[in-house]
Formats: C-alpha cells, sequence, structure tokens
C-alpha cells in the first residue's frame, strides 16, 4: 500500500505503528456555518481511505474532530444572539445530515474541542519547559517559532516566507510576528462559554493546539495517517507538528495526506466571488428550512456528487462546473440501467478476479479511484454486452467499496436530477408525481390494448418532454426513469 506523503513528498509505503492497526486523525469542520462544496470533497476522499484500508483488513481508528471554539463560532453567537453551544450544537447535525446525504460513515470518535482543553493546557506546559512558549504582556501564551528547528518541513517554507496564519492576528506583545497563539486571554466582552480557567489565566485555545491535544488524548503519537484539507497544511498542520513535537519529541505523525482544491469553473471557491456553494444547496430539495439542521436531499443527486468526487484523484485539482456535473450524472445512471436491465445479486466480492485485482491495484497506488472507476466502466460494458449478471453483481458490490451503487436501481431512476442534460434542468420532470406518472403509464397500455397506437406514442413523446423515458420490457410490463 503506497500513499503520497505530503511531509516527503513522494509515496511512501503504508507501515503501521501497530501491526494490523491503523490511527488516523483527520481535520474536521470549525461548525459556525453548513457544510460547503470543499468539505464535501475532504468528507468523501477520507471516507473512501478509510472504507479501503478495513478492505484490506486493518483495525482502523478513524478520528475526525470538530472545533466547537473558534473566533468564527464567536461572532456568530454574538450576531445571532445565541449560546456557543447551540450555534455549535445546530452546524453539527447539519454536518451529520450532509454526511447521511453523501454516504460518509461515521469516524469512530468525533472528539469537541471544548472537552479537551485539560489536555490543550497540558501541552502548553510541557512547550513552556522546553523553553517553546512565553506568555507576552497582553495575558496571550504564543509558540516560539524560531525555537523549533523543524518548523516549515511539511510546508516546506523558509521562515522569511512565512506569514503568520489568517486567522491569527499579529500583536505587539509577540517577541516575533511568525509566534503563533497557544492561548488567547480573554476580553472583557467575550462570551462567559467562551472562557476557560488555566494556569495562565481566563481565555480560550488556540485554533493549533486543538486538534494537537485531541489527537494525542484519544491516538497518542506518532499517527500512523494525518490528514485534512488542502488549506490546513499550513500554517494549522504545521503547528500542530511544532506543537506535538516541540512538547513531546518524536513524530506527530507518518504519513501526512491532503486532498486537493475544489474549483468553481476554475476559479477558487469563495464567498467574496459569490461562488460558494453548500451541499445542501447542490443536493437538497427545493423545501429546504434553514431554521432546521437535517433536510431532504434528492438521492439522485447526491450520488452524483460522491460519484463526482470518487472518480476524480483525491489530490487533484477538481472543478465544479455544470457541463462536469452533467458528465456525472449521465456516466451514474450508466451505471444503474445497467443494474436495472441485467440485474445483480448480493455477493462477496471475487478478489481472485481479475477484474477485483487490478481494482485492488489501483487502489493500493495512493487510492487512485480514477483507475478503480474504469475497471468499473470496464465490467458495466462487459456485463451490458454479455448480459451477465455474475458480472453486473461483481460491479456493484466493488461499488460498495467506494460507497457508490447501492441504491436499488428502479427506485434511483425514478428519482429527481437536475443534473441530467446539458445547460437544462428537470423542472418539468419534478411537477409530475410517481403516481401521475404511473397514471399515464396506465393510459398508454389501455391505449395499446385498444390498437390505439396515435395515442400511446402520443403520451410517450408528452412523457419525454417533461423528461420521463420509458422502456417496454417482457412480460407486458413498462419502465420508466427521469432523464
Amino acid at each position: 500500500m503506497l500513499i503520497y506523503n505530503s511531509l516527503t513528498r513522494r509515496k511512501d509505503e503504508l507501515k503501521p505503528v501497530e501491526p494490523n492497526k491503523i490511527r488516523m486523525y483527520v481535520c474536521g469542520m470549525t461548525v459556525y456555518d453548513f457544510c460547503h462544496l470543499g468539505h464535501a470533497r475532504m468528507l468523501v476522499s477520507f471516507d473512501v481511505v478509510q472504507r479501503w484500508l478495513r478492505c484490506l483488513g486493518y483495525e482502523v481508528t478513524y478520528v475526525r474532530n470538530v472545533t466547537d471554539i473558534d473566533d468564527k463560532i464567536i461572532r456568530r453567537a454574538v450576531a445571532t444572539q445565541k449560546r456557543l453551544h447551540q450555534v455549535t450544537s445546530f452546524f453539527t447535525d447539519a454536518m451529520h445530515a450532509d454526511e447521511r446525504a453523501l454516504n460518509v460513515q461515521s469516524p469512530d470518535h468525533e472528539p469537541r474541542a471544548t472537552r479537551h482543553v485539560q489536555g490543550m493546557v497540558e501541552i502548553i506546559q510541557a512547550l513552556e519547559e522546553n523553553g517553546l512558549a512565553y506568555q507576552s504582556s497582553d495575558g496571550d501564551v504564543n509558540f516560539r517559532v524560531r525555537q523549533f528547528a523543524d518548523y516549515g518541513k511539511l510546508s516546506g517554507r523558509s521562515l522569511d516566507e512565512m506569514r503568520a496564519g489568517e486567522r491569527i492576528t499579529v500583536s505587539d506583545a509577540k517577541e516575533d510576528p511568525l509566534d503563533f497563539v497557544l492561548w488567547k486571554a480573554s476580553k472583557a466582552e467575550d462570551p462567559e462559554d467562551s472562557k476557560w480557567d488555566s494556569p495562565y489565566g481566563v481565555g480560550r485555545p488556540g485554533w493549533h493546539i486543538e486538534c494537537s491535544a485531541m489527537s494525542r488524548d484519544l491516538l497518542g503519537m506518532p499517527l500512523d495517517i494525518h490528514g485534512g484539507g488542502p488549506d490546513l497544511k499550513f500554517p494549522h498542520h504545521e503547528n500542530e507538528i511544532a506543537q506535538s513535537e516541540g512538547a513531546y519529541g518524536g513524530s506527530l505523525a507518518n504519513l501526512w495526506m491532503h486532498c486537493g482544491p475544489l474549483m468553481v469553473d476554475d476559479d477558487k471557491m469563495s464567498k467574496s466571488l459569490g461562488n460558494f456553494m453548500t451541499i445542501r444547496q447542490v443536493i437538497g430539495t427545493d423545501k429546504i428550512n434553514p431554521e432546521i439542521a437535517d433536510y431532504q436531499y434528492h438521492k439522485r443527486e447526491a450520488e452524483m456528487l460522491r460519484f463526482f468526487i470518487v472518480r476524480n484523484h483525491y489530490r487533484s485539482q477538481q472543478n465544479f462546473a455544470p457541463n462536469n456535473l452533467n458528465d456525472a450524472q449521465v456516466a451514474v445512471d450508466r451505471f444503474y440501467q445497467g443494474l436495472n436491465t441485467v440485474g445483480f445479486d448480493e455477493v462477496e466480492i471475487d478478489w481472485d478476479s481479475s477484474h477485483a485485482q487490478a481494482f485492488k491495484e489501483a487502489m493500493n497506488d495512493d487510492f487512485n479511484t480514477p483507475v478503480a472507476m474504469a475497471v468499473l466502466f470496464e465490467m458495466l460494458n462487459q456485463a451490458n454486452r454479455e448480459k451477465d449478471r455474475a458480472l453486473m453483481s461483481q460491479m456493484r458490490a466493488l461499488g460498495g467499496v467506494l460507497g457508490i451503487l447501492q441504491h436499488q436501481p428502479a427506485e434511483y431512476l425514478r428519482s429527481y436530477s437536475r443534473y441530467t442534460r446539458l445547460g437544462q434542468t428537470q423542472d418539468s420532470a419534478v411537477d409530475l408525481s410517481d403516481d401521475a406518472i404511473e397514471a399515464f403509464i396506465k393510459q398508454r397500455t389501455e391505449a395499446k390494448n385498444a390498437k390505439d397506437y396515435a395515442l400511446a406514442d402520443q403520451i410517450r413523446e408528452q412523457l419525454k418532454q417533461a423528461g420521463i423515458e420509458l422502456e417496454d420490457v417482457a412480460g407486458g410490463l413498462t419502465q420508466w426513469r427521469r432523464i
């Protein structure tokens, strides 16, 4: 098993610290708003990673944290006149709704930063004893960046190139502008539920120290895999390394994984550009209530979004654009059409087969899902050609390893999607309920039985214009799907 290591900048062999066990920590969400598409890519990418490691037989302990104390959370709470835990609980529930929609399995542990403050204080005390932390005149406790010799080894930046992270306000009280905060002294206007007692006075932890404490408390050091989004490599992960290794020595993690950026029409997704989209905006129904964390989603669109993410390599830059979404929808629909036409059985994967071996070889090469998906397409084409139910069953079973192709085909094909026709939407189709479509089909069948083929053809054409495709199958039955 080879994995690209952001630390060594090459593919390294996975060598677990403990035989057959994997300790994986992934930086999760700061829960002050709904998850966006960049989060979707991170969630799905590392879901595939942990699924495949378990498939190989590893005993995986997957930890993905929740940051529930942060400046952005405090600003949201103040703006909405709510307590911090009300804000964070709501958006954590909303994140879980997004995970369910995208078929993302829950991590084994989902620690919240506010429950690990004591562990953070202990790390800060160890850093202070090692001469790497100091309390400045404004009450903050900071990390001495220039005193940690390996600072910059993950990001590859020299000290001269570095700037304080975007969440860090440079203070005149710091010994060096590069020093980052470990503990923030509270201010009078701060909400009471954002304050903790500590040896350094009343305050709250800095963002970076949170993950150092949570990963150590739950998994120890070194981690087998530490992962996160592309924007976390610097400064967050760089600072995690400095904190954990500066306090306790050794290595924080043996392998560092970062998924690639998600672009929108070739521009980086951002609120300032107006191309910022949440997961629920893309796959949800038009009846989403922003005051409710859970929501109804179009299963066909949710499957499309996961398929869209998985068929690209997790490290590649991925462009979220209408044409790409249409292409993904057409592709995943082909799989379900094949499953619906040829049929399938629930089977175990035959890892001795040539297709499964090719799939495994791709996944063992740094989770190369594009090549693994190519194997599935090859199986689909062959199974369709030869009407091979057993091969179609194996294809579906392998798809399950990636978290796709697990819906019942007929139910899936009847579900709604806005992304099935290039440059168009299916608004007319969504107006037709399943019962209404069945009624039209019954009327068409009666017309055919009465040899009124003109009326039967007219009903077929009307349904097609409304985004409904009919297929006459054996036994005089008619199947339908939304196109």
